[in-house]
């Protein structure tokens, strides 16, 4: 009986912990889990496509956000078709066109393009195909612009599932090189299946995947930039509030970036590896090109191309950080322009904030696109929103 009593007081103040957890910001599951919805009460409930966001939004001056789609539910990657039709990848099941046939800066209807698909995510067109990566296959799709349909042309291959991180992405370079991230199973452990926690590398038609590299344990976004790959990566959990941090990589065939067992610049994670070394175990690991506070959950990132953006600004780097989970006191929740020169980030500063109200989460940033004429898109995953930003002179 006393056992009894004892597990029913722990289980108590756990359960009141997690209650006011979130009671205090609003959604404190992992940035990789679908996120909350509420229809109810949210900001999302008011507005309007195409008019100003309702909560309070900052920019830098000039800068405008407008509603460009709404009730999405849990949009997630954004990617234009060759004819400008914006796509976007909700968790549920979905991709959803949004087409601006009108180009008033709002979508004119949202079309359910594919449905009952296994946790889609990543999206990418090369040659006029679309390419759909889920938790467990990578697929190819013949796109119909004119009536927006897409169907299955071939599965490339399929992916292990299961466990923590179920999000995969892709991106494909000029010359039909694919490149595939599938995050770890766990937080931190010993993965048996050398897919888990890398970054697979095959051709358009799917033709010998194999692991490219390895050591991330949560890379949900790839970029192209001067025919590199550049990845958000997401350090472990349970460590504190300040550590590890999150990270900025640039990827490189056979490079080990670390995790399990190290962290950061070349930091021994000791909490996990109790081995004692003579050598730092992480001398041979590849550093991140910047290192980002930890939990701030880095998402989708995009260089600028855009000559809406300050001349100064162009080939930067603009990020999204989703936001924290278990940290004492909330952190990112915002998009972050970083300065970039080379293969180097020099300095990083907020660029769009005021998802975090108090300690409410009003909105979570995911995705980041720039249109044809330089608008930039953002998907936020918690109101199922995508806002459209643009530059007045």
């Amino acid at each position: 009986m006393r056992n009894i009593f004892l597990l029913t007081v722990i289980l108590i103040v756990i359960s009141g912990g997690i209650f006011f957890a979130f009671k205090k910001i609003g959604d404190i599951r992992p940035a990789i889990l679908p996120p909350a919805i509420k229809t109810d009460n949210t900001p999302s409930s008011n507005y309007q496509t195409g008019d100003s966001v309702s909560f309070s939004i900052s920019l830098p001056s000039g800068f405008e956000a407008r509603i460009f789609a709404k009730n999405l539910n849990q949009a997630r990657d954004l990617e234009f078709s060759d004819g400008g039709t914006l796509l976007v990848s909700d968790l549920s099941g979905q991709i959803y066109a949004l087409p601006d046939r009108d180009k008033n800066g709002r979508a004119d209807q949202t079309v359910t393009l594919l449905s009952g698909l296994n946790h889609p995510h990543g999206l990418a067109f090369y040659k006029s195909k679309l390419y759909i990566a889920e938790e467990t296959r990578l697929a190819r799709y013949n796109f119909d612009e004119e009536n927006l349909k897409a169907n299955l042309e071939k599965v490339l291959f399929k992916i292990p599932g299961g466990g923590r991180h179920f999000t995969r992405s892709i991106v494909i370079d000029d010359s039909g090189k694919l490149y595939l991230s599938i995050g770890s199973t766990c937080d931190v452990c010993n993965e048996k299946n050398p897919w888990y926690g890398s970054i697979i590398a095959s051709d358009t038609e799917g033709n010998n995947p194999h692991v490219f590299t390895t050591g991330l344990r949560n890379s949900v976004f790839l970029t192209l930039h001067n025919d590199q790959v550049w990845a958000t990566e997401m350090g472990r959990d349970f460590l504190g509030d300040n550590a590890p941090p999150d990270e900025i990589n640039i990827i490189s065939a056979g490079d080990n970036y670390g995790w399990p067992k190290c962290f950061g610049n070349k930091i021994h994670d000791n909490s996990f590896d109790k081995n004692v070394y003579v050598r730092n175990p992480c001398d041979d690991t590849k550093a991140p090109v910047f290192e980002i506070p930890a939990h701030s959950a880095p998402l989708g990132l995009t260089f600028i191309k855009s000559e809406q953006f300050p001349k100064d600004w162009q080939g930067d780097l603009i990020v999204a950080y989703h936001g924290s989970w278990n940290k004492s006191t909330p952190t990112g929740y915002k998009v972050v322009h970083m300065k970039v020169e080379g293969d180097k980030i020099l300095s990083a500063e907020d660029f769009i904030t005021g998802f975090l109200q108090g300690s409410q989460a009003a909105g979570r940033p995911v995705d980041l696109i720039f249109d044809k004429g330089g608008s930039l898109y953002i998907s936020d995953d918690k109101s199922g929103t995508i806002y459209k930003i643009t530059r007045q002179e």
